[in-house]
């Protein structure tokens, strides 16, 4: 099949709107249920790369969450303590393999920004990956095979409708890619640019320490923006992405939305917010927009009388702010990569409050020095890549 034509492009008043192989040559995708639109393919085929490579250079079975062009989560297949487990609602699904492992994670991150997800899997889906999709809100799932198990249940989804793609694993896209804007055309080389640790030898800090977990977390965040819509920054703790600010004009406006979201991960696993007393039957979406209200400064919102009700069996006692600040700071050892140079250390400064130990970025600023001393204030082992990222 060379061509599909899709039911309208970007909105709804797009048409005609398809996906075509301008070669000739046959799609590298096959449309197992469902009908994926536009946005979705836009979606599949960025994350799709993203899982692709995190794999072939970790060797771990990987897994994304995306939204509108950018993951809001990516994560490998290392295994979670409990409380992860609990906070991303999957402590009641026995023993978990290695991809429903991955896609826990990536999906657990950023639980807001990865309602109604499209998935992509580096692995085969197997039934238990499958069976924590099918009681998610998700769009639809990009693969390299299902099992007839996972298929099944997938199938079953959104009324029948869910949309589940295979990809071809061996397909390797022309080094020269395409696209017009306003009827111009724009060509320009792949980005085939290999991110590995050699990346991360020109430690410009004080402190020169990178372990080994440190290296492999800074991977992860490099190949994350690869794929993430510019200007970008990513948090990443323990395999994951755990904050992901993409599409910002600010650098700064980028480190503090990804800050605020891995803030938001590490409050979730806060023991006020794990004893939470829901009551029986919330909804999951429900359950997570109560504990991002929670644990924000318009916890009333929830909190006050009349209202919490709806949520809790009894009034919870509020987060405070120095509560929040005090468990803050026992984060640690994050891991930060930049699709850019930092101009100012005024990132550096916002990283810090969010247990930032460890980054990776290009360099090249006329401001490096005080972004390298503001590291060495706190410590920070800073590797300079001599690479950008941008993604668009």
């Amino acid at each position: 099949m060379n061509e599909l034509a899709l039911k309208y492009g970007c909105n709804p008043n797009q048409k005609p709107s398809r996906i075509f192989m301008a070669d000739g040559s046959d799609l590298p995708i096959e449309v197992l249920n469902g009908k994926p639109g536009y946005i979705n393919f836009l979606d599949a085929f960025n994350s799709w790369q993203l899982v692709k490579e995190l794999k072939e250079n970790t060797g771990l079975p990987a897994a994304a969450s995306f939204k509108h062009v950018s993951p809001a989560g990516a994560a490998l297949a290392i295994p979670m303590s409990e409380t992860l487990k609990k906070i991303y609602f999957v402590d009641d699904m026995g023993e978990l393999s290695p991809i429903a492992t991955a896609y826990a994670r990536a999906r657990g991150a950023d639980r807001m920004s990865s309602y109604g997800d499209w998935i992509a899997l580096s692995d085969v889906c197997d039934e238990s990956c499958a069976k924590i999709i099918a009681r998610e809100v998700s769009d639809g799932i990009i693969a390299p095979g299902y099992t007839p198990e996972a298929l099944e249940i997938l199938k079953s989804k959104k009324k029948g409708g869910y949309n589940v793609v295979q990809i071809d694993p061996s397909y390797k896209p022309a080094p020269i890619e395409t696209k017009q804007v306003y009827g111009i055309t724009f060509e320009q080389g792949r980005n085939e640019f290999k991110i590995d640790a050699d990346l991360l030898t020109n430690v410009v800090t004080d402190n020169k320490d990178l372990p080994d977990e440190a290296k492999r977390d800074l991977i992860v965040s490099l190949i994350t923006l690869k794929y993430t819509q510019s200007n970008s920054v990513c948090y990443v703790k323990d395999g994951q992405a755990i904050g992901v600010g993409a599409g910002q004009q600010s650098r700064v406006h980028c480190t503090r939305l990804a800050g605020n979201k891995a803030d938001n991960w590490y409050l979730r696993q806060n023991p006020k917010v794990l004893a939470l007393p829901f009551k029986k039957g919330i909804r999951r979406a429900d359950r997570d927009n109560t504990i991002d209200v929670y644990i924000s400064d318009d916890y009333m919102d929830v909190l006050a009388d009349g209202i919490w009700e709806n949520f809790f069996e009894v009034k919870p006692e509020p987060l405070t702010r120095e509560e929040k600040r005090a468990w803050l700071d026992t984060m640690t050892g994050v891991a930060l990569g930049s699709d850019a140079f930092f101009p100012f250390g005024d990132n550096i400064e916002r990283a810090h409050k969010s247990g930032v130990a460890y980054i990776a970025q290009p360099g090249g600023s006329i401001r490096d020095d005080n972004v390298i001393e503001t590291c060495n204030k706190y410590g920070i082992a800073m590797a300079f890549t001599g690479m950008r990222l941008f993604h668009h």
